[in-house]
């Protein structure tokens, strides 16, 4: 089954409408999430300082791959609130992310939405180089911000699942090799429960911890070196990306209970 919309332009040939759509719809949502977070939560943000650094001072070309657990429908684009104003308002900078084709782009109304809002469409089940990775990978090697969530879905048990290898795939198939930058969140289901009704709730404690940079041009390399396929780098990649996973986890639940193990 292939996507039922599909409403991307090709990257060189957006018109200034589908820009100036996407410019507004950025800016709106980003300031509604920054009003949220900075004056209707609770958030509290570890190691911002290294998210910023990843955003501001990358290399020409270099592009961005956060990565981070996914509890909450609202985790993108609410977690976004936590930057400065002036990122939030330059749109050609600020995240794409990929979004469940299902879900995000069940109508033709939410998938202009979301598509003008910089969601990439991805069909679960379809692998690895469907459509949608394909131009997440486009995205990247022009210098841009991707955010993933590996587990693949809303996580509902909160137990820690094994990642998909889609964004070793997209680590890989980069023309410069990207900054990858780990985050783990606790406290984003309370402030959108994952039943209904679906509303917001205000004054919820969020605790978010920002990894430090992956770089992982020499690791890249050492693989390519090795002559090991493409399957092997994905899973290689993805892997070390679960490894920080599992130190953020525990780091996060410590910060936010005060133990060293999840509670509820």
């Amino acid at each position: 089954m292939g996507f039922k919309y599909w409403l991307h332009p090709k990257t060189n040939a957006r018109s200034r409408t589908w820009k100036l759509s996407s410019r507004i719809v950025m800016s709106m949502l980003g300031a509604t999430c920054k009003i949220f977070t900075d004056f209707l939560s609770n958030f509290n943000v570890h190691n911002k300082e290294v998210f910023i650094a990843a955003m501001d001072r990358r290399k020409p070309g270099q592009a961005l791959i956060t990565v981070g657990n996914h509890h909450s429908c609202l985790d993108d684009p609410l977690m976004w609130g936590v930057l400065r104003w002036d990122h939030i308002f330059n749109t050609t900078g600020i995240r794409w992310a990929l979004a469940a084709d299902n879900m995000c782009f069940s109508n033709k109304w939410n998938s202009l939405f979301f598509s003008v809002g910089q969601g990439i469409p991805i069909i679960r089940g379809q692998g690895v180089f469907q459509k949608g990775m394909d131009y997440a990978v486009e995205q990247l090697n022009l210098g841009h911000w991707v955010h993933v969530f590996p587990e693949g879905q809303v996580n509902m048990t909160h137990e820690f699942m094994r990642l998909k290898w889609g964004v070793g795939r997209l680590i890989a198939d980069c023309k410069i090799t990207p900054i990858v930058l780990p985050m783990w969140h606790i406290g984003m289901e309370s402030l959108l429960p994952n039943r209904h009704p679906y509303i917001p709730r205000i004054g919820k404690r969020i605790t978010w911890v920002i990894g430090e940079p992956m770089e992982l041009h020499d690791i890249l390399q050492g693989l390519r070196n090795a002559r090991k396929n493409p399957m092997e780098i994905r899973k290689h990649l993805t892997d070390l990306i679960e490894d920080q996973f599992r130190i953020l986890k525990a780091i996060t639940e410590k910060l936010h209970y005060g133990t060293n193990s999840s509670e509820g």
